[in-house]
């Protein structure tokens, strides 16, 4: 079983992440689940929110404790939360950040694979707004090999609808498209 954790800031999308690959899993024949962990449910305010996939029925029914992944929309994050705290010795963290993956081991001292995308600069240019999740969603995706632009088409069309559907389809295929940089990958 794959256990993912998203981090991000209210607003931004990290529940939606975790919901859109749920469906994609789901509709690739997969099990899976997802849900959010909220602190003061207000915009900005840090989000947590967890995905599970599997190939079994999942019978788990609590928070990840110990992910495989962990996806970090909003780097500021980093700042007042261990975003690898129970990430297991051999996992990843998928970092939205201008910044290479070894000047942010360094920097947060993270012991595990990173691999950072300027999701943020993707978002602007192909979205016009600062929400990152469909561009993490294809890095993590690219990285993790658990979906491919076509897997992801129809929960995108469900959840968005039209015009805004293609635009984050168009976002999650540029970060698909582009290789993250990569530590230790």
């Amino acid at each position: 079983m794959l256990e993912i954790r998203f981090h991000g800031r209210g607003g931004q999308g990290a529940v939606t992440s975790a919901e859109l690959m749920a469906q994609t899993a789901i509709g690739m024949g997969k099990f899976a689940q997802a849900f959010p962990s909220f602190g003061p449910e207000r915009r900005g305010a840090p989000v947590t929110a967890f995905l599970r996939i599997s190939p079994k029925p999942i019978r788990i029914r609590e928070k990840v404790y110990e992910p495989n992944v962990v996806v970090v929309l909003d780097p500021t994050v980093m700042n007042v939360t261990r975003v690898d705290q129970g990430l297991k010795a051999d996992g990843l963290l998928v970092i939205n950040s201008h910044r290479t993956a070894e000047e942010i081991k360094k920097q947060y001292g993270f012991t595990q694979k990173v691999a950072t995308i300027d999701a943020m600069r993707i978002a602007l240019e192909i979205l016009k707004v600062p929400i990152t999740n469909t561009v993490m969603l294809g890095a993590f995706s690219k990285v993790m090999g658990e979906a491919t632009p076509k897997d992801v088409e129809e929960p995108f069309n469900h959840r968005f609808g039209g015009a805004l559907a293609s635009k984050n389809l168009e976002a999650f295929k540029k970060a698909y498209e582009i290789s993250p940089t990569e530590a230790g990958l």
